[in-house]
């Protein structure tokens, strides 16, 4: 429970911790077959891991509308950039929604997570250095 309240990010996201798991998780694994499988069993566990990679997506999803929220400035037409973002990642979930391989959906949640967290620490560092300039000038 202190882990979520010291990193504000960590409240964004309760997926994976580390890359290898999220690889773990969607990446089909080659492994020897042991005789009995049937061709409804492998059925199944197909049907598990796209359930499982339709679940990580819309977390990813999710995850991106909460991050956007920070982005309240107008770009170079005057629309918000949350806006902007909502819009963009919506069409980049809808052109992939149909994608049934597992490795291109996993490398495609991997970019989407590193791009969220990359724009998050971004905003983060900009803000850092906005309240330092502030507090040079008071002191002043």
């Amino acid at each position: 429970m202190t882990a979520l309240k010291k990193d504000p990010l960590r409240q964004l996201y309760s997926g994976p911790d580390t890359v290898e798991e999220l690889l773990d998780r969607h990446l089909v694994k080659k492994e020897k077959k042991k005789g009995g499988c049937n061709g409804e069993e492998e059925e199944a566990v197909l049907r598990q891991r796209l359930m499982s990679s339709e679940r990580e997506a819309l977390s990813l999803y999710r995850d991106i509308i909460r991050a956007t929220r920070f982005f309240l400035w107008p770009d170079q037409r005057g629309v918000p950039w949350c806006v902007v973002l909502r819009e963009n990642a919506r069409r980049e979930f809808e052109e992939a929604r149909f994608e049934r391989d597992p490795e291109v959906i996993t490398r495609l949640l991997i970019g989407g997570r590193d791009s969220v967290y990359n724009a998050l620490e971004k905003l983060a560092e900009k803000h850092r250095a906005m309240l330092d300039k502030d507090r040079d000038q008071q002191r002043r």
